[in-house]
């Protein structure tokens, strides 16, 4: 397993952008494929995206396609993911998770590592 914090969260109107942040401790990571789930109040853990170990792999939940994009920093071992054109639907508590595979699960339980998450409001 890996120790993952997120950052990066907050308030930010429709329209807007926000970076939320991934770093994980622990020299393998490299080598774990890292994925995003959001989790809006009484609903279920939803996928957002994930990326491969190497990085060249990338994909995401139709709702957020082509406004998320997910990327990592290997030297730095954080992933990154990049919301544009956030939506008030948008509004959650956002989740990175790891997985010691090439490719990230679109469930919350494919993964053995995940952070504790940070607040995401996108005001209408």
């Amino acid at each position: 397993q890996v120790q993952l914090v997120e950052s990066g969260g907050g308030l930010v109107q429709a329209g807007g952008s926000l970076r939320l942040s991934c770093a994980a401790s622990g020299r393998t990571f490299n080598n774990y494929a890292v994925g995003w789930f959001r989790q809006g109040p009484g609903k279920e853990h939803q996928f957002v995206g994930a990326i491969s170990w190497s990085g060249g792999s990338r994909y995401y939940a139709d709702s957020v396609k082509g406004r998320f994009t997910i990327s990592r920093d290997k030297d730095k071992n954080t992933v990154y993911l990049q919301m544009n054109s956030l939506k008030s639907e948008d509004t959650a508590v956002y989740y990175c998770a790891a997985t010691p595979k090439a490719f990230g699960d679109t469930d919350w339980y494919g993964y053995n590592s995940w952070g504790q998450g940070t607040q995401v409001t996108v005001s209408s």
